[in-house]
């Protein structure tokens, strides 16, 4: 994304009317100061600003790598849909190439470039369901590709079906093909195949029992799964690979000729154990996938390299460390051997995997605040390239000859990169601005450090500018536990520090970018030393800058949310505290949670491990004598992942025990959708996140016993 500049043309005048023009203001241009002159920076971000954010995701080089495809996510102000761009590497301006028609529902996405570069692929949701759509690069409009596959399950067919078939109609009658819902797709690099990943379509009597409200739900007990289709451009038939299981994620050799596949137990198997599998497919012979046994239960997705004699993939760390923390894998395909060519790295792997030309793959790697862009083979590792910030969505063509990535840093907005080699210097490319209201300023983060326990901990402080005395401090959780802040761009940042606040973002022990050990320092111990660690850099800040320990807040969402229930208990330091779907107690979160495998790592089965899950649950600590600080709770009601329970008893145990408290409800949100609704990225909901971030600074505000810069009403 582009840094956002400000550009001011005169009007379009002959040469003499030009000259008169500009000496008719030279006078006043005199008389000016020159601070008069200088340009006015820009302003914070305020509230409604953050309607006006737009997100650019999954660049993709043409073959031919003279043009980049981006997907744009429109502001929350405009609907908040996904078009597609055309950015040019030669300077010229970006061309949006795609617009949301009446139906559509969710604009277009997960763009791919035909092999030969005449037209692009993409997803999108015109009508009932999602499809695939072609569109010319000549112009005109997309066409759908109708993929219809085999009609293999029809519950409303079953013996015990409701409702019971009329006497006159009889059982509903069956049908042989039905077009799907397209989850997930590629070409190949022939242009003759794609594979497709969609769910077994609803049938006609299916649709039918529910609108006859027959729609109880066996949990469990699924007979949809989710399956792997080829699908030929010529005869524009699909073949359902026979695989079992649910199919997550497949990809193409460089050759066109294999598929690489991961599918998964169903029926919330994962719940229970790792359950991914990986399997090998040629086009020669579809209907015989082959296992891959050697290749671990917990890989994410596999990726080829430019050969095709090997398949590098990101799985579980080799060392312990929580679910989900990852090491770089290759299994060399000849000898089936597998190798973690990252065992013991100080830092994390945090980005996709893409092949180089000449052998070996591309790899983000995190160490702390810092990233580098750096190659792995079978023989070691060496750096490719020190971005100046974070890297996101690399990629490059077929051929090798060009490269392009999304790069972020606090104090700039994020840019779109451009680069002929991976290790070649690269250029910004001109996108459609990152604010569609306006430039706004960003704050640009200091690095910190504070010892303490024996760790070297890290955090990122932004102060705004111009202060003239102590400022209030606001300090960020971040979630996960296993994950961290990163030296980046953040609107939510910057609309804080707009209020006159400084921000403090800490990474405590269990943080990711430091290396398995680190982040595996808080197993049975969420709430302690994570708690002590935050609260030891708190304490370096307020000695080091000039920061008002006297007027203190704390935030955060999901594990930043939890974090903020342990500071209820544990300490009277902040006025105000604002929890964002927290964990509040692990026993009722594990028991109704989406997926328990992850908790589970931290402290067993908790009817096992009682003591262990008790003091691991804030609620634990709003008994004690500290627990007294007023506390906003902001919860959307279709979250699976924390759900609204949590909040619930919070809100009641802190009510009870006559404790300021305030739960704000969001319907129809999730744990993912509100989090990035309240940070400013593009939502359908038009208001949500506007009113939690309303909400958020008059909480913080009122308790700090100021009033706020940014009034929070509706434009």
């Amino acid at each position: 994304m582009p840094s956002q500049t400000v550009c001011m043309k005169s009007p379009s005048l002959s040469g003499l009317q030009g000259l008169v023009w500009l000496l008719a203001l030279l006078p006043a241009a005199i008389a000016q100061s020159p601070q008069a002159l200088a340009a006015e920076p820009p302003a914070w971000p305020g509230n409604e600003d953050l309607r006006h954010l737009r997100l650019y995701a999954n660049p993709q080089v043409s073959p031919d790598g003279s043009a980049v495809l981006l997907e744009v996510r429109e502001p929350t102000a405009d609907g908040g849909r996904n078009h597609l761009w055309l950015l040019d590497p030669k300077g010229g301006a970006p061309r949006q190439l795609t617009y949301s028609t009446g139906s559509d529902k969710d604009g277009e996405s997960s763009a791919r470039w035909m092999p030969d570069g005449r037209s692009v692929l993409f997803i999108a949701h015109r009508g009932e369901r999602a499809g695939l759509f072609r569109l010319s690069m000549l112009g005109g409009d997309a066409q759908p590709l109708e993929i219809e596959v085999p009609v293999t399950v029809d519950d409303s067919r079953a013996n015990d079906a409701l409702p019971p078939p009329d006497q006159a109609s009889g059982p509903p009658k069956p049908v042989a093909t039905l077009p799907v819902d397209v989850k997930a797709y590629d070409v190949n690099a022939s242009g003759e195949w794609l594979w497709v990943i969609a769910d077994d379509p609803q049938t006609p009597g299916e649709k039918a029992q529910v609108e006859a409200k027959a729609d109880a739900n066996w949990v469990d007990h699924e007979t949809h799964g989710t399956h792997l289709y080829l699908w030929n451009a010529a005869t524009r038939q699909a073949t359902v690979v026979p695989l079992h299981d649910d199919v997550a994620d497949a990809a193409w050799s460089a050759d066109g000729a294999r598929l690489a596949i991961i599918t998964q137990g169903p029926h919330r198997a994962s719940d229970l154990g790792p359950t991914r599998r990986a399997w090998l497919l040629s086009l020669a012979q579809p209907g015989n996938p082959q296992a891959l046994a050697e290749i671990p239960r917990e890989t994410g997705s596999l990726q080829w390299d430019a050969a095709g004699s090997a398949l590098y993939f990101l799985s579980q760390a080799g060392r312990d460390a929580p679910p989900g923390y990852p090491d770089l894998y290759v299994d060399e395909l000849a000898t089936h051997r597998v190798r973690n060519l990252t065992d013991g790295l100080d830092g994390t792997p945090v980005g996709n995997i893409v092949p180089l030309a000449d052998g070996g793959v591309a790899l983000p790697i995190a160490r702390g605040f810092d990233w580098t862009l750096e190659r792995y083979d079978s023989r070691g590792s060496s750096v490719l390239r020190r971005p100046a910030g974070i890297i996101g969505s690399l990629g490059t063509n077929a051929r090798h000859t060009a490269w392009t990535w999304i790069e972020s840093r606090s104090g700039h907005a994020p840019e779109v990169w451009y680069a002929p080699a991976i290790d070649a210097p690269g250029q910004r490319l001109d996108a459609p601005p990152f604010y569609a209201s306006g430039a706004r300023r960003s704050a640009e983060a200091q690095r910190v450090e504070w010892k303490f326990e024996g760790r070297t901990l890290q955090g990122l402080l932004y102060l705004p500018t111009g202060a003239s005395a102590r400022v209030p401090l606001v300090v960020e959780g971040h979630g996960g536990p296993t994950w961290a802040f990163s030296d980046e761009f953040s609107a939510w940042v910057d609309y804080l520090v707009g209020q006159g606040w400084a921000v403090f973002r800490p990474n405590p022990r269990g943080s990711t970018m430091r290396g398995a050990a680190f982040a595996a320092a808080n197993r049975n111990d969420l709430g302690g030393g994570d708690v002590r660690d935050i609260l030891a850099g708190v304490d370096h800040v307020l000695k080091q800058f000039a920061l008002d320990g006297t007027r203190m807040a704390f935030i955060g969402y999901s594990y930043g949310g939890e974090l903020a229930g342990f500071m209820e208990g544990q300490t009277t330091r902040f006025r105000a505290l604002v929890s964002g779907a927290p964990v509040i107690d692990q026993f009722s979160e594990y028991g109704t949670e989406d997926d328990s495998s992850y908790d589970r790592w931290f402290y067993g089965y908790p009817w096992q491990h009682f003591a262990d899950a008790w003091r691991q649950s804030p609620l634990a600590g709003v008994g004690r004598q500290k627990a007294g600080t007023p506390m906003l709770l902001i919860q959307g009601l279709d979250d699976t992942t924390d759900p609204p329970g949590q909040s619930y008893e919070m809100y009641r145990a802190l009510r009870q025990a006559h404790v300021p408290v305030e739960l704000v409800t969001y319907p129809r949100e999730s744990h993912g959708s509100l989090a990035g609704g309240t940070e400013g990225e593009p939502s359908k909901e038009p208001w949500h996140g506007f009113e939690v971030r309303r909400h958020i600074v008059e909480f913080i505000g009122a308790h700090f016993g100021n009033r706020t810069q940014d009034t929070g009403a509706r434009p």
